[in-house]
């Protein structure tokens, strides 16, 4: 599973006639999910976004997690995290998990981080979506889950 997380300030979401959904001050999280992933990874998924310290302390210092501002998370899915494109000009989306699988996973990380405490509001699983982040930094993070069983990749 992949997260790029990203510092905002504010986000927001819309999808056609859906009514828009936003956040105020914490991370947007646009989430991959590989074919190979399953709910224990998107639960310590979860666990390291909403423990990520990247926000500043008093001195400045990234030091300070989602859960220690009392902040919000948005969550979209983002299949394209797991595009490759090393042979070619065209990605390949053969990594991604299939979507009726992957949108129960999306669910069950977003339910895991509200659940950890933090306000979750998330995009439509598979719909497209104009989404605004006015990132803070900015500071933007990559970060992978391995697959139970399988070691992280050094």
């Amino acid at each position: 599973m992949r997260a790029l997380v990203q510092r905002v300030t504010r986000a927001r979401v819309t999808s056609g006639s859906e009514p828009p959904g936003g956040i105020g001050a914490g991370l947007v999280v646009l989430l991959g999910v590989g074919r190979q992933d399953g709910e224990e990874t998107g639960r310590r998924l979860a666990a390291r976004v909403a423990r990520l310290r990247i926000f500043d302390d008093e001195a400045g210092k990234m030091n300070r997690s989602l859960l220690d501002i009392h902040g919000q998370a948005l969550v979209v899915s983002q299949f394209t995290l797991y595009g490759e494109t090393s042979r070619g000009l065209r990605p390949s989306f053969t990594e991604a998990c299939e979507p009726v699988r992957a949108r129960t996973l999306y669910e069950q990380f977003s339910s895991e981080l509200a659940y950890l405490g933090v306000p979750t509001v998330r995009g439509w699983f598979g719909e497209r979506m104009t989404v605004e982040i006015v990132n803070e930094g900015p500071v933007t993070l990559m970060l992978e889950e391995p697959v139970e069983g399988k070691p992280a990749q050094p």
